[in-house]
């Protein structure tokens, strides 16, 4: 949900259907408002999505904004389909991720020792031997290995994976998780490569964010992701697409740490998650059937999870949302308001996921 040009969300309004990049174009400041329209160019800054991973998505890194309006500039001679671009806009694209079920993530490097005791527990000596202290040199010996010799690394690997897996370890759990991404992507190095990546479960409501050089890769469960209006990605694996490796290392930043978030309460039945980002900000308001302030300033994007809900605006504009269902929220809208369960107390509570335009200077 959004208005990125390659997939932008479409708005009906008076019976008239567009898209949402084309409906912010004509009138910018009525729909982000001067402040947002000032910063981001005219340009919606977020993206909204539901994301259900039954297979392990592609480990992958982000630029920094410096980073992508250089790669993009470097790279204007290519087609915009050409497989071997990197950058297809000018954007960073940091992202949070907040699971809605169980969600199994890989999220920053391990650090050197706990890659080296890991290694060693998979114990495949080819695979120990490219551990040292620089951990981006570790993954540039494993994404760069003698084609002739790779399929024969990753099936150890693997049977290293499978014999952590039937046992009682501290790696245990981490193995599982490989066992699978391994059968979800077989002869890919990126079922090597996901050894040095940190393994963690995310509980309902708990969430992380990636900054720009965080190596990560999503591997299962469903999930609300907000991120900067980019499609900027660099892979490592895990990807039948294409792999620059010289790039991929030059964005990855080994030092980035990846500790889950929580949310904290704002008001009374919304909570919110802080991030680093000026593109975004993710709020999950609880609706009872009390009116309430819809949080968030500026242009957003609602998403209904639970029940049923009704947004009000100060012109008195109404809109009510179903499970599953979405709304732009444009900055002409005003003061909104929400209420919930919308088609009475038989439906239960309500949950809005909304996102909103980070804090910016």
């Amino acid at each position: 949900m959004g208005a990125h040009p390659s997939s932008p969300s479409l708005v009906t309004r008076e019976g008239h259907t567009e898209g949402l990049d084309a409906v912010i174009a004509a009138d910018p400041v009525r729909e982000l408002g001067s402040s947002v329209t000032g910063r981001f160019g005219g340009r919606l800054p977020f993206l909204l999505k539901v994301l259900s991973a039954d297979k392990a998505l592609s480990i992958q890194v982000h630029p920094s904004a410096a980073q992508a309006v250089a790669g993009y500039e470097a790279e204007r001679g290519l087609a915009p389909d050409d497989p071997r671009r990197n950058y297809v806009d000018d954007w960073p694209k940091p992202e949070l991720l907040c699971a809605l079920t169980p969600f199994e993530v890989l999220a920053g490097l391990r650090s050197a020792s706990d890659a080296a005791s890991f290694a060693a527990a998979i114990g495949v000596p080819r695979l120990t031997a490219v551990i040292g202290a620089d951990m981006g040199q570790a993954l540039r010996a494993i994404l760069e290995w003698p084609a002739g010799d790779l399929p024969a690394l990753i099936d150890d690997v693997v049977a290293g994976y499978s014999r952590l897996a039937a046992g009682l370890g501290p790696f245990a759990a981490t193995a599982q998780a490989l066992v699978k991404v391994a059968t979800d992507h077989p002869g890919d190095v990126g079922i090597v490569a996901a050894a040095l990546l940190r393994y963690a479960v995310l509980r309902p409501g708990e969430a992380v964010f990636m900054p720009a050089g965080g190596l990560h890769a999503y591997l299962h469960g469903t999930g609300i992701e907000l991120l900067a209006n980019s499609d900027n990605v660099v892979r490592a694996g895990l990807t039948g697409k294409h792999i620059d490796v010289p790039e991929l290392l030059s964005l990855l930043d080994p030092a980035v740490a990846v500790p889950a978030r929580h949310a904290h309460p704002v008001r009374p039945g919304v909570v919110a998650f802080d991030t680093p980002a000026p593109e975004f900000a993710l709020f999950i308001a609880d609706l009872g059937a009390a009116s309430v302030p819809l949080p968030g300033i500026g242009p957003r994007i609602v998403l209904c999870a639970d029940g049923t809900a009704l947004l009000q605006s100060a012109s008195a504009d109404t809109v009510k949302l179903a499970r599953g269902e979405s709304c732009f929220v444009s900055a002409a809208d005003g003061d909104v308001t929400a209420e919930g369960p919308a088609g009475g107390p038989s439906e239960g509570p309500a949950r809005l996921f909304v996102a909103a335009p980070g804090q910016f200077s």
